[in-house]
């Protein structure tokens, strides 16, 4: 779904473009916003200024020597995949495989009738590892997946990852002095057409617009949007304190209210206006309007109300919008349709990473480094062996997510039997 997370430092510094519907996705990353800069109350400051948390530095374990992916592949099978090292030679740590073997019971039922889309897996290759989930306590999971995984190297396996988080901004349920930003619900005007249903070359293709007199056009965008274009067309579900923080909540997906009684209201991506997403991080870096280490989420929101009218108009080079929904119950949902975990989940592309599938990073900073579980998908993670990793919420969720950039390696964890299966010994003739 979106658990859209996602202020991956990509996510902000890089431009998604094609006039098609974006995916709602989690962990990763949906891109949008709403009005301009420049505090609109003298509530006490989101901590959007933390400082980016300083990374231990680490050595990653060194790939498996493979020819890097095609230009023209679109799968991890067309990638090429070989063998990678026994899981018994990983570092796993005992806190990460347990948070891991949590997450991977919940992905199990989903992970079963998904049709996997890189080419490696079937439904039914999964089930002994499920069933072998739920028996096995949490001291044993480190044992777990070495008795049920193999590691496979998609390409080269050089990985790059980027975090994303759940943010708390302040907001009310209703209008008040310091509450002025409105949080937009679906509007009932907006129409998402299946392209499908036109054309063959088209399946899989969707379009959102509205109906304007016997037309069908593009929705409105995010500067209409602000200047009151939705008035009287949605729903207005709730008002954010600060038009910088509800910016960067759009760029996530979801996140979490503060309201005045000091209650928190949880929203969710609920949908978009089909317009396309640009990344403000990658435009105010080609004007060289961020100097160095100014790249991070925190120093774009910096430099955003230092400059509230040049910030408004950057951030309205972004025309894609998000409509929200308050969320109940478990949360925030990855694209798998489950609640997606701190130090544990991360974003993938389904198309190279299994949706429900371990994976093992070894990257050059100590956090990063661990067992994960591809539980969501972004707009932004795209190709073989990215990553979104998902950190949860709050000040230390932030400060990691807001400057994370680690390189190093990935493993998928695949159950036993995949590469046999998919690079079967040839036989030699007598």
């Amino acid at each position: 779904m979106r658990a859209w997370g996602v202020v991956a430092l990509a996510t902000l510094l890089g431009a998604c473009s094609g006039g098609l519907v974006p995916p709602p996705s989690g962990a990763g990353p949906a891109p949008r916003e709403t009005p301009a800069p420049g505090r609109t109350s003298a509530l006490p400051e989101t901590p959007s200024q933390l400082p980016v948390r300083q990374p231990i530095a680490a050595t990653p374990l060194p790939p498996v020597v493979a020819p890097a992916a095609p230009a023209t592949a679109t799968t991890a099978l067309a990638a090429g995949i070989v063998a990678g090292p026994g899981i018994d030679t990983l570092p796993i740590g005992q806190q990460g495989a347990e948070r891991a073997l949590a997450a991977f019971r919940l992905s199990c039922s989903s992970l079963q009738r998904r049709t996997d889309s890189t080419g490696l897996t079937r439904g039914s290759d999964w089930a002994p590892a499920c069933v072998a989930a739920q028996n096995v306590s949490a001291r044993d999971a480190i044992a777990f997946f070495q008795r049920n995984f193999e590691t496979v190297q998609v390409a080269d396996g050089k990985a790059f990852a980027t975090g994303y988080y759940e943010p708390e901004i302040h907001g009310s349920r209703d209008r008040r002095p310091g509450y002025e930003v409105p949080i937009y619900g679906v509007p009932k005007d907006i129409i998402e057409a299946d392209l499908g249903l036109f054309s063959d070359d088209l399946k899989g293709k969707r379009i959102r617009g509205r109906v304007d007199g016997s037309k069908f056009v593009p929705y409105f965008d995010r500067t209409a949007i602000e200047d009151g274009a939705l008035e009287g067309r949605a729903p207005i579900i709730a008002w954010a304190a600060d038009p910088v923080e509800i910016f960067f909540l759009q760029v996530q997906g979801s996140g979490r209210l503060r309201l005045p009684d000091g209650g928190v209201m949880r929203i969710g991506y609920a949908g978009q206006n089909g317009r396309d997403y640009t990344g403000i991080g990658k435009l105010m870096k080609d004007r060289g309007l961020l100097a160095p280490g100014q790249t991070s989420m925190q120093g774009i929101m910096a430099y955003l109300r230092e400059h509230p009218e040049e910030g408004r108009a950057i951030m309205r080079e972004n025309k894609s919008f998000v409509f929200f929904k308050e969320l109940t119950g478990a949360g925030p949902l990855g694209a798998m349709g489950h609640p997606v975990t701190g130090w544990t989940s991360v974003a993938a592309d389904p198309k190279f990473v299994p949706l429900g599938a371990p994976l093992f990073l070894s990257m050059d900073r100590t956090d990063a480094t661990g067992i994960w579980v591809a539980q969501d998908t972004g707009g932004a993670i795209k190709g073989a062996n990215r990553v979104d990793t998902f950190w949860g919420a709050g000040d230390d969720a932030r400060a990691i997510a807001g400057g994370m950039s680690a390189r190093g390696t990935a493993w998928l964890l695949l159950p036993k039997g995949t590469l046999a299966r998919l690079q079967p010994v040839p036989v030699t003739a007598p």
